[in-house]
C-alpha cells in the first residue's frame, strides 16, 4: 500500500449519504502551511507555553523532488553533504542570495 491508499475499510466506513465527488484535497492547506498556528501547552500551575507550527520554517517540495527524498531525514543529509562543500563563510552567501 503506498502513502495515499486508503485503509482497507476506507468502503466501510463510508455512510451512503457522504458525497465527496465536488471535494479539493487540500483546500486550505496551503493558507494554514504558510500562516501557521500556534500551538498552547498548559502546566498543571496555570503557566503556558506556545509554539508557532509551520509558517515560514516549512519548506515544501515539488513531486519530482520528493520522489529523491521523501522524508526529513533525507532532506537533511543532502542539504548537509551540499552545506560540508561550501566556503566556510556563512555571511557571504546569505548577502549574495
Amino acid at each position: 500500500m503506498n502513502k495515499t491508499s486508503p485503509p482497507n475499510n476506507f468502503e466501510e466506513d463510508m455512510r451512503a449519504e457522504y458525497d465527496f465527488s465536488g471535494g479539493v484535497r487540500g483546500k486550505y492547506a496551503k493558507d494554514l502551511v504558510q500562516q501557521g498556528y500556534t500551538i498552547r501547552v498548559y502546566e498543571a500551575d496555570g503557566n503556558y507555553s506556545e509554539r508557532t507550527v509551520l509558517g515560514e520554517q516549512i519548506v515544501v517540495l515539488e513531486p519530482d523532488v520528493w520522489e529523491y527524498f521523501p522524508d526529513s531525514e533525507t532532506v537533511n543529509r543532502a542539504l548537509r553533504a551540499i552545506i560540508s562543500v561550501m566556503p566556510t563563510n556563512r555571511a557571504n552567501h546569505t548577502a549574495a542570495g
